[in-house]
């Protein structure tokens, strides 16, 4: 998965536990692709101050991710869940259903 799409998968999982700051400065970085002139302009900060704030928080994402794997165990999930509509098998479906809830 690409690394920026990664990393926005991340902010959707965890970006609640960041500050309002980190979280608008994220999602205009991450969502709506300002530069870094123009979040310095908003949020009156210098360029350095943003880039340093952007990866403090990737950083932070990383490790929540780490730490809580909520994002790995979401693609997982969502691989087997696949495998079910995709199969004609009520055995198959049955089990991959079991093997989901006893990891939950």
């Amino acid at each position: 998965m690409e690394e920026k799409v990664h990393d926005g998968l991340l902010f959707d999982f965890y970006g609640e536990l960041l500050t309002k700051k980190q979280q608008e400065i994220y999602r205009d970085y991450a969502f709506e692709d300002l530069s870094l002139s123009e979040m310095a302009e908003e949020f009156q900060m210098s360029r350095q101050g943003i880039s340093e704030m952007i990866h403090r928080v990737t950083k932070l994402l990383r490790g929540y991710e780490e730490k809580l794997g909520l994002l790995s165990e979401y693609t997982r999930i969502q691989a087997l869940a696949k495998e079910i509509a995709e199969s004609d098998s009520l055995e198959f479906c049955h089990s991959k259903a079991e093997e989901i809830m006893k990891q939950l």
